[in-house]
């Protein structure tokens, strides 16, 4: 079964870990047909040395778009997901790691039932070196499970879903939605009927820092939360009271000090891995 990576990759990425994240990729116990890397604007010359050394090794896999600036996640997606040559793409970030066999068993997912439109996985969450796996992100694996989780929280793990192109263009593609670009899509898929699942264990290992938890604060984040809230009513997947409670809690969290963003995270919003 053929299918894409996508990939979108910004001025500020980590050279070593984009090479990490591509090697994941090329090392699949089933390879990718071809990998679609979106530039988001200019890249430093360490990142296009990354990228360019992959595309001499894997030419014909590589398939490379270039924005002449940065676009931000959601838009830079919009446009990678139209380049795809192939109904299913697997997503991935420029610095994650993909377990070794993460498409082999996702791909046997879409073997095996034609009509899922859409499947993820549970992450897990490292600090410094893979090995040092802190939490795990489970989320609900059945379709009815996804859509009732969907109307508190982001049902997905966006680095890990693999879906068919044709799904996603049908349900109006990546928006811009600040920091929410993925759970605005599911949403959007959902509501259209598409069937979605999520593999129980961890196909995709990610890098968790005091910068993640940061980036999950601030006032523009409240107002992207306040604005997705308002579409998912609009669409009539969440009542006034889950549009409001929603609000309440979800932008609670966004106000509060960073340490104790984190540790609401860590304690009561992730599982503690058997190794930390």
């Amino acid at each position: 079964m053929t299918f894409s990576v996508l990939m979108s990759v910004y001025i500020k990425e980590n050279p070593m870990y984009l090479n990490e994240s591509i090697k994941s990729v090329v090392n699949q116990t089933y390879l990718p047909s071809e990998i679609v890397i979106v530039k988001d604007g200019p890249l430093t010359n360490e990142l296009n040395m990354v990228i360019d050394k992959y595309k001499e090794d894997y030419n014909d896999l590589f398939k490379i778009i270039e924005l002449e600036e940065n676009v931000g996640l959601g838009k830079a997606l919009n446009i990678g997901i139209k380049n795809c040559t192939y109904d299913i793409i697997a997503r991935m970030d420029s610095d994650d790691i993909c377990v070794k066999d993460r498409f082999e068993k996702q791909i046997k997912v879409f073997k095996e039932n034609e009509n899922i439109d859409l499947v993820g996985s549970y992450i897990s969450e490292f600090s410094g070196n893979k090995d040092n796996i802190e939490n795990i992100r489970a989320v609900p694996t059945s379709h009815d499970d996804i859509v009732k989780y969907s109307k508190r929280r982001n049902p997905f793990n966006h680095m890990t879903v693999m879906y068919k192109k044709s799904a996603v263009l049908d349900s109006g593609n990546y928006q811009e939605s600040f920091l929410n670009e993925d759970y605005n899509l599911w949403v959007r898929m959902l509501v259209k009927g598409y069937k979605v699942s999520n593999i129980p264990e961890s196909l995709v290992l990610v890098r968790c820092d005091e910068n993640t938890y940061r980036r999950r604060g601030g006032i523009k984040y409240i107002k992207s939360e306040v604005s997705l809230q308002k579409k998912f009513l609009k669409l009539n997947h969440i009542n006034f009271y889950e549009f409001f409670s929603n609000i309440l809690i979800r932008c609670g969290v966004r106000i509060m000090p960073n340490f104790i963003r984190k540790e609401i995270y860590n304690s009561l919003l992730r599982s503690k891995s058997k190794n930390s």
